[in-house]
């Protein structure tokens, strides 16, 4: 019998993981006698009743897996953790807000069975804001060009993963994990299935301009070096055009020398626009700067709390 794990991240997700779980169940039951399976949740500090309601379940069903994080760990780092802790011969990654939806559980397995290492939900369309879901697109356009890798577009990380791109991904050891680009780097068979996003029905989103700039940030700098080269093509061009301008100011001056005056305004726009340009790339050096610092750190992905039904 094949074993699957199922892998939630929740913070303050208490209107949420109870429905989660019974949905997850009802896919899980329907595949009958062939798979055992265990549903691991992994709770990043939650405010609310989130981790009652978790202990609740998993008192009456030791399928449910509970693992509780110190202390609040970041979106990043704590769903990549839980992946890890995985046992099954599969393991797929679902959120806690049902915007995954569960159903699509059954058509990872049949593809898996049919020879696909990874098998990724892909955004077709999403019932969320239409201007956020194009900004998304176009910035999964942008990384694809930019990346090393060919990254997955429009993949949130939805899918089925099998056992050895598991231990793939754990000699990785990352410790701040751009996960999509991880799975794109360690490569294997890769299955698309296209879906529509359904739009979050109860609570609210955890993600603000600051989480999803840390992630769309970290996807650039963890899988290209381009934005570091584009600052000295940048320089070099700017270089170029300065010395073009300084010359023909030159020339003309040279020729109309009692009615030419050259004024402030251009050396002030100029001025500005250079301190701007510079700054952009001082602030991208610093991003990956940052980004060696955490890999030198080597600090763990999460400190656990607690762990329940572990021992089943």
């Amino acid at each position: 019998m094949k074993k699957i794990s199922i892998v939630t991240a929740c913070y303050n997700e208490e209107e949420n993981v109870e429905e989660l779980y019974k949905q997850v169940k009802k896919v899980m039951k329907n595949l009958g006698n062939s798979y055992s399976y265990e549903h691991i949740f992994i709770d990043n500090a939650s405010e609310d009743k989130t981790v009652e309601i978790l202990k609740s379940l998993a008192k009456k069903d030791k399928n449910v897996k509970i693992i509780v994080n110190s202390r609040n760990f970041g979106h990043i780092k704590s769903p990549t953790y839980a992946l890890l802790q995985a046992t099954g011969d599969a393991v797929i990654s679902v959120v806690a807000d049902l915007q995954d939806p569960p159903e699509m559980i059954l058509g990872f397995i049949r593809e898996w069975e049919n020879g696909s290492d990874i098998v990724l939900a892909q955004k077709r369309d999403s019932e969320e804001h239409g201007m956020m879901f194009n900004v998304r697109k176009l910035y999964y356009e942008i990384l694809n060009k930019l990346s090393e890798v060919q990254i997955f577009k429009n993949c949130t990380g939805f899918g089925l993963f099998d056992r050895k791109v598991i231990d793939a991904l754990k000699t990785l050891d990352d410790p701040y994990p751009f996960f999509r680009g991880m799975l794109a780097e360690v490569g294997y068979n890769v299955k698309l299935l296209p879906y529509n996003q359904p739009v979050r029905v109860r609570g609210v989103t955890k993600n603000n301009f600051y989480s999803l700039y840390d992630m769309g940030m970290l996807g650039i700098i963890n899988n290209s070096k381009v934005p570091l080269r584009m600052a000295i093509f940048i320089g070099v061009f700017f270089g170029i055009i300065s010395a073009v301008v300084g010359v023909g100011y030159f020339v003309a001056k040279l020729m109309f020398w009692d009615t030419m005056s050259l004024g402030m305004a251009p050396l002030l726009v100029m001025t500005s626009f250079m301190f701007s340009v510079m700054l952009f790339f001082i602030g991208i050096i610093g991003e990956y700067i940052g980004a060696i610092y955490t890999q030198v750190l080597k600090r763990p992905l999460v400190f656990e709390k607690e762990r329940i039904n572990f021992d089943w």
